[in-house]
């Protein structure tokens, strides 16, 4: 089925959260705007993924409150390491004095539980925004036009609609051009960390982008490693 493609394509956020039912809830709604979401229920070990993935997120949604470390000790062990990438922190106690801790130590916004998932989107969007994670408005390879604002893909000059998955598997080409990808590099940015499928769910999304632009020349096969786009 064709889909509309809605923002949060191809950008990886990472839950922080001890409650699962809640991280679940997060991890659908963001999962339904096109984000990439993995969710982890335990502070010491959300720290060991993201000493090691840290890069491969544009955001994290850390809970204050956490079993065996604190999202308090988190971010700030993270700044103190120069690792940007942004925090959004949640508390279920609405204290100035944890708001400001958090602030203090690192976070870049926070929100008060219980919270909509429309103001959670809305804070998500916010901090998105901000220059250090800010798009191009489009980027364009041989004849093919991506628009991340719009969310718009066309070939030629035509458009082209493609699923949401497909949509942020050839923006992540399109960013890095020039570069052989392989095909864990591409589940890893594109699908979640915890994903478990039939090996080949990367040859088969090619496929079908190709057929769709009607161009097997755009997206080239590496043997033996995975896929680029060159420009």
């Amino acid at each position: 089925m064709e889909v509309m493609i809605k923002i949060g394509s191809n950008m990886k956020i990472l839950i922080v959260e001890d409650q699962e039912n809640l991280a679940k809830i997060i991890q659908k709604g963001l999962s339904a705007e096109g984000f990439v979401v993995d969710y982890v229920l335990d502070g010491q070990i959300a720290l060991e993924r993201i000493n090691v993935y840290h890069g491969d997120y544009d955001l994290i949604v850390l809970d204050f409150m956490l079993p065996n470390k604190s999202g308090l000790e988190i971010v700030a062990e993270m700044r103190s390491k120069d690792f940007t990438t942004p925090v959004l922190m949640l508390t279920a106690k609405d204290d100035k004095r944890d708001v400001t801790a958090g602030l203090n130590a690192g976070a870049d916004d926070y929100l008060t539980k219980p919270f909509s998932f429309d103001e959670l989107q809305a804070r998500i969007r916010a901090i998105l925004r901000r220059p250090h994670s800010s798009l191009p408005m489009e980027i364009s390879i041989k004849n093919v036009n991506l628009n991340p604002a719009t969310k718009s893909v066309s070939y030629c000059g035509k458009p082209v609609l493609l699923t949401l998955k497909e949509f942020s598997l050839l923006e992540y080409l399109m960013r890095h051009p020039n570069k052989a990808l392989s095909r864990d590099d591409i589940l890893c940015n594109v699908w979640d960390f915890a994903f478990d499928s039939f090996a080949n769910v990367v040859d088969v999304h090619i496929t079908s982008i190709r057929k769709k632009l009607g161009s097997a020349q755009l997206i080239e096969t590496v043997r033996g490693i995975g896929y680029k786009i060159s420009k």
